[in-house]
C-alpha cells in the first residue's frame, strides 16, 4: 500500500515489485512531465552489507498511452548493470564514497534508458550512473551531493535512477488489523481509543526511477495543448516490472541464468487498485497483464469489497453508503475511464470505452501554486485523480471516495454519509522533506543515522 507487497507472488520478489507510480506536469517547468516509478519497498537503511539496488535481471518500464487504448504508445525501458570492483572484499565499500565515480564503492551501478514510441526504440543513454544507497556519515559523507551527480540530462530530458526516501505514507498496522482507522477507533466494530495515526513507512527507502521529458514526447501527435477540454491533452500512466520467462541455477557459475523473453510479473497505476481492489486470489494474474484488458475487474471497481466493509466494521456510521445498491459509475471513472467533460467543470481526463487501469493526467491542467494533497476533491484540479503528484494524500482520496463522497458526482440523488468528507488514517509524509527539483523525492535514511523502532505483542 501504494503496492508495496500487495499481492503474494511480489511479496516474494522485491527487486521487481512497484510501489508507487507518480505523474504531474513539472512545477518548475511546465513545459515537462516528471514520470516516476519506485520499486523494492520497505527498505530499511541499515540493511547491509547487502544493501538494496535494482536488479540487472529485471526489465523496468514506464509506459504511457495517449489513444485512450490502454496500450503502451511510449514506453521508456531502465536497464540496470552491476559490477564488483574488489571481489576480494565483502564490504559495499572500503573509504568514504565523495564522488559516484570512486574506487572505495565497490558495487556500483549503471544503466541504458531506451525509449520505444509505436515499435521503434531509440536509446537516449547509456553508462547512467547511479548513487550509492544513503550508508552513513562516515561511508556517503555528503549525500545530497552524490544524488547529484547522479542526474543526467539526455537531450531536452531529465532521468535519475536511484535510492530516495518514501513519500507514501499510510497506517498499515492498523488498516489491515480488521480495517481499522486509528481516527475512528471509537466507532469501530471493536472499539478502541481514537489516537493519530501511525505511518508504517516512516524511515523506509524504495528505489526510483524518474524521467523528465517534454509534453510534446507523450501527446497524440506531438501535441502541446492549452485546453483541458482537448482530448488530446490526456495520457495514462503505469509501470511495470518484467522478468526472463525461464531460469536456472548454474552451479558452475553459482548464479541463476535467465532464458527466454521477458514475462511481466508486476504493474501499477492506480494507487490502491490492485491492494484494495482486486480479491487476493487474482492479484498475481492481475501483475501479469496490461490495463487494456481490465474490464474482467470491473465489476470489483463497480461493487468495492471495501465500500460493503465500511457499514459492518463502523455501525451507523455510514446508512447511506449501506443503503447504496447501484453500480459505482463514480469509481469506474476514477479508476478505469477516466472523468468525462461536464462533470467537473472545466475538467476532464477521460481517454474513452476502454477500461483500463492507468494514472490519467491532463498535461493542459497547470500546476497549482499552493498544492492541495486532496487534489481534485479539495478543489485541486492538478492532483489526483489527474495523474498523482508526491504530495498527494491518495489514502485519504480513495477512502473517502470509496466512502461515498463522489457518487453525487454521477448520482446527483444520492446524499454522502457525514463520515465520508472526514474519513482518513490520519497519518503524513514523516521522512525527508521533497525537493524543490527533479528528482522532488527527498533524499534516503542513512544505515547510521536510523534507529530501529519499538514493537510490542500486546
Amino acid at each position: 500500500m501504494s503496492s508495496h507487497r500487495e499481492a503474494p507472488e511480489m511479496a516474494k520478489d522485491p527487486v521487481a515489485d512497484g510501489t508507487d507510480v507518480y505523474a504531474f506536469v513539472s512545477p518548475d517547468r511546465p513545459d515537462t512531465v516528471t514520470l516516476i516509478a519506485n520499486f523494492i519497498p520497505l527498505q530499511k537503511p541499515d540493511g547491509g552489507p547487502n544493501f538494496y539496488e535494482f536488479g540487472d535481471d529485471v526489465l523496468y518500464e514506464i509506459h504511457v498511452c495517449n489513444t485512450g487504448s490502454g496500450e503502451p504508445d511510449v514506453t521508456y525501458r531502465f536497464r540496470f548493470e552491476t559490477r564488483i570492483r574488489n571481489p576480494k572484499t565483502f564490504l559495499y565499500n572500503t573509504g568514504p564514497i565523495a564522488d559516484i565515480g570512486d574506487e572505495t564503492w565497490n558495487r556500483p551501478q549503471h544503466y541504458t534508458v531506451t525509449r520505444v514510441r509505436h515499435g521503434n526504440k531509440s536509446v537516449l543513454g547509456t553508462g547512467l550512473a547511479c548513487p550509492p544507497v544513503n550508508v552513513g556519515p562516515r561511508s556517503t559523507p555528503d549525500y545530497a551531493s552524490l544524488g547529484a551527480q547522479a542526474l543526467h540530462t539526455l537531450g531536452g530530458r531529465s532521468v535519475f535512477a536511484g535510492q530516495r526516501a518514501d513519500a507514501f505514507h499510510v497506517d498499515l498496522g492498523s488498516v489491515f488489523d480488521l480495517g481499522a482507522l486509528r481516527p475512528f477507533n471509537e466507532a469501530h466494530l471493536i472499539s478502541m481509543p481514537a489516537m493519530n495515526g501511525v505511518n508504517a513507512v516512516q524511515s523506509y527507502n524504495v528505489h526510483t526511477i524518474a524521467i523528465q521529458v517534454p509534453i510534446t514526447e507523450l501527446t497524440r501527435g506531438g501535441a502541446r495543448p492549452t485546453d483541458p477540454l482537448d482530448p488530446k491533452a490526456v495520457i495514462g500512466v503505469w509501470a511495470t516490472a518484467s522478468r526472463r520467462q525461464g531460469r536456472v541455477y548454474d552451479s558452475k557459475q553459482g548464479r541463476y541464468v535467465d532464458h527466454g523473453p521477458w514475462v511481466q510479473v508486476s504493474r501499477l497505476g492506480n494507487p490502491l487498485f490492485n491492494e484494495v481492489i482486486v480479491p487476493m486470489a487474482e492479484k498475481d494474474r492481475w501483475n501479469a497483464v496490461g490495463p487494456s484488458g481490465d474490464v474482467r475487474y470491473e465489476k470489483y471497481v463497480n461493487r468495492p469489497e471495501l465500500a460493503r466493509l465500511l457499514p459492518v466494521l463502523y455501525p451507523g456510521v455510514f446508512p447511506n453508503l449501506a443503503a447504496y445498491d447501484r453500480p459505482r459509475a463514480d469509481l469506474n471513472a476514477i479508476l478505469l475511464t477516466g472523468i468525462p467533460q461536464g462533470v467537473v467543470p472545466g475538467f476532464q481526463n477521460y481517454t474513452g470505452p476502454v477500461q483500463a487501469d492507468m494514472l490519467r493526467l491532463n498535461v493542459a491542467v497547470p500546476p497549482a501554486d499552493d498544492p492541495n494533497p486532496l487534489g481534485l476533491v479539495g478543489g485541486d484540479a492538478a492532483g489526483f485523480p489527474n495523474g498523482r503528484r508526491i504530495e498527494d494524500d491518495v489514502v485519504t482520496v480513495e477512502l473517502r471516495a470509496v466512502a461515498g463522497l463522489t457518487i453525487p458526482l454521477v448520482d446527483p440523488s444520492y446524499t454522502p454519509d457525514g463520515a465520508a468528507s472526514a474519513v482518513q488514517d490520519g497519518t503524513t509524509d514523516t521522512n525527508a522533506p521533497l525537493l524543490d527539483a527533479f528528482p522532488y523525492l527527498g533524499l534516503p535514511g542513512g544505515g547510521y543515522q536510523t534507529e530501529p523502532g519499538t514493537t510490542a505483542a500486546s
